[in-house]
């Protein structure tokens, strides 16, 4: 699984490789990212372990039904051990950076206050 995880970090996509360089060290609300980062069975494009939160990058592949399935089947374990799972299209993180960012830093920011008060 390491390894296959280093592989993954060496050819990532385009959009995996814009949104790790605004997510790496701490540049989104002081929130820290791994890159293609193992949780069980799945390795996951970033994760967030403080706040329990993974983010996926989608191709087209994952629009067809039977990827689309296994999706919904990964995000549903995940949950169930306690990950939140946030998903966007490759296009959106080309397209739309500042947007995405923005729907990070609002799924980021009830956790991480949350975590300030206790």
């Amino acid at each position: 699984m390491l390894s296959h995880s280093r592989e993954l970090r060496h050819r990532g996509t385009d959009a995996e490789m814009a949104l790790w360089r605004r997510l790496r060290n701490r540049q989104l609300a002081g929130a820290k990212f791994r890159r293609q980062h193992a949780v069980g069975r799945f390795i996951l494009d970033f994760y967030c372990y403080e706040a329990g939160l993974a983010i996926e990058l989608d191709g087209g592949g994952h629009a067809e039904k039977e990827q689309a399935d296994y999706d919904r089947e990964r995000t549903a374990e995940l949950k169930s051990k306690g990950v939140r799972v946030i998903r966007f299209w490759d296009n959106e993180v080309l397209q739309n950076m500042e947007g995405v960012l923005d729907a990070i830093l609002d799924a980021l920011t009830p956790t991480l206050s949350q975590r300030e008060r206790e």
